[in-house]
């Protein structure tokens, strides 16, 4: 972890990724593990053609989403009773303990988009669910 100087800038070169906890790669971003942020995470995913994440939420941490390319879709909510789908150039907002579980629609191409969160630890407030399709 890196300790913040608040008069310095930081550079993170892309490149070097991680797999998450909710089954997806993501590409190191802005993070306290990274960059010493206090209070916020910035990183680019890639969910794979044809994938979805493991349902997840983040208790006290809320999302934002850009979709750089792909399509994505997402069920959300109890149970993962609603839907919502997505495609390159929308946002999507995620509140904080929000259920959800995010998927690439395409089955040729990836999907990526660039997630910020007030969380600035990388994995830290991911907790994963059951999946209740899987039930």
């Amino acid at each position: 972890m890196k300790t913040p100087n608040p008069t310095e800038l930081v550079l993170v070169h892309t490149g070097e990724t991680y797999q998450g906890k909710q089954g997806h790669t993501f590409f190191a971003g802005i993070s306290r593990e990274t960059a010493g942020s206090r209070g916020l995470c910035m990183h680019v995913v890639t969910i794979p053609p044809g994938a979805k994440d493991k349902p997840h939420l983040h208790e006290h941490h809320e999302s934002a989403i850009y979709i750089i390319s792909g399509q994505a879709e997402g069920w959300y909510g109890e149970g993962m009773q609603k839907h919502l789908t997505a495609d390159a150039g929308d946002f999507v907002y995620i509140p904080a303990g929000v259920p959800h579980q995010p998927a690439n629609r395409s089955q040729t191409e990836p999907l990526i988009a660039i997630v910020a969160r007030t969380d600035p630890n990388e994995q830290e407030s991911v907790i994963v669910l059951n999946d209740p399709k899987e039930s």
